[in-house]
């Protein structure tokens, strides 16, 4: 079965002879680094590009062309290379300057028996002249790939420095790599014969969740899916100096749903960079007034007297009149995302959208699952109202964790901790709810461990619509089966992919993804159980089993620092609003706001009852 990836998604090889095609739509040059278990690469002799094709373990195209074939032999690169990157660049001075301006290469790797391992379609960029869009790395003895995207817009030069390369070494690697394109007479060549892909459409691929693998059955074909990469819609035109409408699906993408995901996200980093610039210039702002207040009051003529009262209240003006135009700046932002997120909220699918959305109204369970899922909202002080939704890619790479302990809220916020812990419970069952609603029926089971029963209460809509895989586990014995049955499923699975049948699994193992919902840990856990749990953090997502804690980590004090990697390995959230999230491009502390129903809605029970419907039918 076919991983299909996107940006920072990993997946582990059962092969180590590979092929690896790229379809660029336009000629680009192909070429691979050779790294250390740093990622330094260590000298021009560890990069394979037209100039010198062959290293051990690897052989690239000898020029420029549309499509390439790549062969690498894992087993055959120096043992002290832990990691093979491979990168694209556009020839200089021929043809576009920038990947935005083409259209996204698509990456895939096959085995030695011609089957697709995984697939990779590098979107998202821009300005940029070059990218490795794909990383082979080796971790504990055992090779994975990972989907990178990493742009650089000034070209091979800047990514061969980014991985260490000396200078004089990186400028003989990018003038041997600059040979001119396809070769007429080289057409016999089996990286670029037009044979190779005939008959396909390189692009006709889907883009799915930030995982491993979906850990269900894909059909490769995609007859409900565009060919071709679909632009976003056309805005309408501006007027009066004004700037356009805003479109929701404003972002370029393979489907509707790809492009609203990659416009969330656009709207995510221009709220976090505009807010950037905003606090820049007031900390500019409160410097440059220090600054002058400092130089009146160190002049003793200027020291007393009305003089002295002037020039602070001109540093106090200039220093208002500065704010001012930032913060008009940053309104005149905020008016333009404000207006966007209007327009795209109303048409976000049901994985993405908020419980109160109108789409929920007429919710029926999907033919297959979604790329990413909202788990709740972000914003930031000076942006309220406006909230931009936290997406996070499916299947889930890392389990999430709901904080049932004391956050950093206003004194008086949830002072009962047994108010606090039934809200993590309820916030937890709305995630679970989620999950289940947006996977087709049957390929998403939950289960649950509730050592005193103290979450029945937030458990009833899943218990009342009887989508629990299996009745609450309570007390040490029910704690351990459960651990017990999904680490042979883990086993099982794993096994299963070594072996290089990934669906190969026993009868009595459930073949959906897993999510196992913990309340209040660390109660009816011993060491044994404990062990398993981290074990199921650490190795479950790869193979569709994840994991959703709700805990107080002060409940886990006695255990030291023993339980530290598996508080690192999860994602926080909170089950009331908290200012902890930070932005990849800024580190702005985001506050974050957990995706509940709305108080008295009914609307989690009409969605559950819809899909235990479709199931029942379905068997």
């Amino acid at each position: 079965m076919t991983a299909e990836l996107v940006r920072g998604q990993n997946h582990p090889l059962s092969q180590v002879r590979l092929e690896i095609r790229i379809s660029a739509g336009v000629p680009v040059l192909a070429g691979a680094t050779l790294g250390d278990e740093n990622g330094t690469v260590h000298g021009a002799q560890w990069v394979a590009h037209p100039g010198a094709p062959a290293l051990p373990g690897v052989e690239v195209a000898r020029q420029a062309a549309v499509e390439h074939r790549l062969t690498v032999d894992l087993s055959a690169v120096p043992e002290a290379v832990h990691r093979v990157d491979v990168f694209l660049a556009l020839p200089a001075g021929a043809g576009p300057s920038r990947f935005g301006a083409v259209p996204a290469p698509c990456t895939t790797v096959h085995g030695p028996d011609d089957t697709e391992l995984a697939r990779y379609t590098v979107t998202g960029l821009d300005t940029e002249a070059a990218v490795i869009a794909l990383e082979l790395y080796r971790r504990q003895g055992a090779w994975k790939i990972r989907a990178m995207g990493q742009g650089y817009a000034d070209g091979l030069p800047a990514l061969l420095a980014d991985q260490g390369l000396r200078e004089a070494d990186a400028l003989a690697v990018v003038r041997g790599a600059t040979i001119p394109g396809p070769d007429p007479m080289a057409s016999h060549d089996h990286d670029t014969h037009p044979a190779h892909g005939a008959g396909r459409n390189p692009y006709d691929t889907r883009v799915p969740g930030d995982a491993p693998a979906r850990g269900s059955t894909i059909d490769h074909t995609h007859p409900r899916r565009p060919r071709h990469l679909t632009p976003p819609p056309p805005s309408p035109p501006a007027t009066g100096g004004q700037p356009a409408p805003p479109v929701a699906g404003d972002a370029v993408g393979w489907s509707m749903e790809e492009r609203l995901y990659n416009q969330v996200w656009g709207m995510f980093e221009d709220l976090a960079r505009t807010t950037a610039a905003y606090r820049s210039a007031v900390d500019f702002a409160d410097a440059r007034l220090e600054k002058e207040l400092d130089q009146a009051l160190a002049d003793p003529r200027a020291r007393l007297g009305d003089g002295n009262a002037a020039v602070r209240e001109a540093a106090r003006t200039r220093r208002e009149q500065l704010a001012d135009r930032a913060r008009a700046v940053l309104d005149r932002d905020l008016a333009q995302l404000i207006a966007e997120s209007e327009v795209v909220e109303p048409a976000l699918p049901p994985a993405y959208a908020r419980w109160d959305n109108p789409v929920w109204r007429g919710y029926r369970v999907p033919g297959e699952p979604p790329m990413a899922m909202r788990l709740g909202d972000l914003h930031l002080p000076e942006s309220l109202p406006l909230r931009i939704p936290l997406l996070a890619v499916l299947p889930l790479e890392h389990g999430l964790w709901i904080d049932s302990g004391a956050t950093a809220m206003p004194e008086g916020a949830f002072a009962d901790p047994v108010a606090l812990r039934r809200s993590a419970m309820e916030a937890a069952v709305a995630l679970a709810a989620r999950l289940l609603a947006v996977h087709p029926a049957g390929e998403f089971a939950v289960r649950v461990i509730d050592p005193a029963g103290a979450g029945a209460r937030a458990l009833r809509p899943l218990t009342g619509a009887g989508l629990l895989a299996a009745p609450p586990a309570s007390g040490a014995a029910g704690v351990a089966e459960v651990l017990e049955r999904l680490t042979r499923r883990v086993d099982l699975a794993q096994m299963a992919v070594r072996g290089g049948a990934a669906g190969a699994l026993p009868d009595d193992v459930d073949a959906a993804q897993q999510l196992l919902v913990v309340n209040d840990f660390p109660h009816g856990f011993d060491d044994r159980a404990v062990t398993r749990l981290r074990y199921l953090a650490d190795e479950g997502p790869a193979v569709g089993v994840h994991l959703l804690l709700v805990a107080d980590r002060a409940d886990t004090a006695g255990y030291g620092p023993l339980l530290d990697p598996l508080w690192r390995s999860l994602m926080r959230l909170t089950p009331v609003p908290d200012a902890y999230v930070a932005d990849p491009w800024v580190g702005h502390a985001w506050t974050y706001e957990p995706a509940l129903p709305p108080a008295g809605s009914r609307i989690l029970e009409q969605v559950l009852g819809e899909v235990a419907t479709t199931r029942t039918k379905c068997k």
